[in-house]
């Protein structure tokens, strides 16, 4: 199967709860973590919803 890794390069200071609890089902805690999930289109979703602080880091 197909994946995805995703790090998250901006801060959820000051964000919406909802952007937060986003981030938080992806797995990242931290800046500049990164995460490795499958490509589906439930997580290409999720990482459409918050493009500004988040990013597809390529192989």
């Amino acid at each position: 199967m197909a994946t995805i890794k995703i790090k998250l390069i901006g801060s959820t200071i000051c964000c919406p709860e909802k952007h937060k609890s986003i981030v938080r089902s992806l797995g990242l805690k931290t800046m500049n973590r990164t995460v490795v999930r499958p490509d589906t289109p439930c997580f290409r979703g999720m990482v459409a919803k918050i493009p500004h602080l988040l990013a597809i880091v390529k192989d």
